[in-house]
């Protein structure tokens, strides 16, 4: 039976989660047909509510969170995957409900694992979920709107989900308005492409109106609530907000006008349930054209073991771009 160190929520009280290292063995793992050698993860927002009591995320404690897992198959009983691939693994239940990316070893369905092959680890683990999202976000706005069709408003944008979809929207030419109530991180978001960087939307004088000043032919929304609202009441005609973050908040407080006398698109951004083919696809043109330009600029690593403080920052909105999890030198 094969040990592996890995990091283990624990809920020590109804008002506590308590993360350690602790050391596993086969049986602490879920049922699959591919079984990995992790060498990264990652933190999202979503790793933090999976450690946060009472959010509703973990389905069950002990939990080995990382919705993200990257690595290198070890062992396969699945004709799509052989020893030796570099692979990633992200939604479904993985780091919520099964034991997630914050580990040595994992094992999954053959239909939950991506194989790569134009892209490394250390950068898959990079882009993570939020950038897959970001790839989602900026698939839709493009669906619907060209690049001289107006500005694109991206709210949130030195986040993770954010701060990608500046990346690759100014990289296909769009004309990106980044949002952040981030003053220090301007020349960061310049760097990415935005062609200007405007402070929190709305603003203290700005009110929300059922409908406003039409601006943006396109919005890639990671905050929700007022935000949203004052985004979708300022689009220009047939214009698409991408949505896939409630940072701000989870409620609407907004109108049927933009939709019914502007005919704008809503689309809602999910990472989690996409089919597998959909999931492989996305991550085919990830690799390709949909490739973030400026990773580096935004990735910063930290070891598996010190990951806790970074998860209680990202719940605050502390946290800048990517965070790399190390997790095959990480303990």
């Amino acid at each position: 039976m094969t040990e592996f160190n890995a990091m283990v929520a624990h809920e020590a009280s109804d008002d506590d989660v308590v993360l350690r290292p602790e050391l596993l063995d086969d049986s602490a793992l879920p049922d699959g047909d591919v079984e990995i050698h992790v060498e990264y993860s990652s933190v999202n927002y979503k790793d933090a509510l999976a450690i946060t009591p009472k959010a509703g995320v973990a389905r069950s404690y002990p939990l080995v969170p990382g919705i993200d897992v990257v690595g290198t198959v070890t062992a396969s009983s699945s004709p799509d995957f052989t020893v030796g691939d570099t692979v990633i693994a992200h939604g479904q239940d993985i780091g919520t409900g099964r034991a997630g990316g914050y580990a040595e070893t994992a094992r999954y369905p053959a239909d939950f694992v991506v194989k790569l092959s134009a892209i490394g680890a250390a950068d898959a683990a990079a882009i993570g979920t939020a950038g897959f999202t970001a790839a989602l976000s900026v698939e839709a706005v493009r669906a619907h709107v060209a690049p001289g069709d107006g500005p694109v408003l991206v709210t949130g944008a030195t986040g993770g989900v954010g701060s990608i979809s500046v990346d690759l929207l100014a990289g296909l030419g769009y004309e990106v308005v980044a949002s952040t109530g981030k003053r220090d991180e301007h020349d960061m978001l310049r760097d990415l492409g935005a062609a200007e960087v405007i402070d929190r939307v709305p603003g203290p004088e700005d009110k929300v109106r059922p409908l406003g000043k039409a601006h943006w032919a396109a919005v890639v929304d990671c905050v929700g609530g007022k935000t949203l609202a004052y985004a979708l009441s300022t689009m220009r005609y047939a214009g698409i907000a991408a949505i896939s973050g409630l940072a701000g908040s989870a409620d609407l407080p907004a109108t049927v006008h933009p939709f019914i006398l502007r005919g704008v698109t809503l689309a809602g951004i999910d990472s989690v349930l996409l089919p597998i083919e959909k999931r492989r696809e996305t991550w085919r043109l990830i690799e390709t054209d949909l490739r973030p330009r400026h990773l580096t600029r935004i990735t910063r690593d930290v070891p598996v073991r010190d990951v806790h403080p970074v998860l209680q920052k990202i719940l605050g909105g502390g946290v800048v771009g990517r965070t790399r999890v190390v997790v095959h030198e990480g303990f």
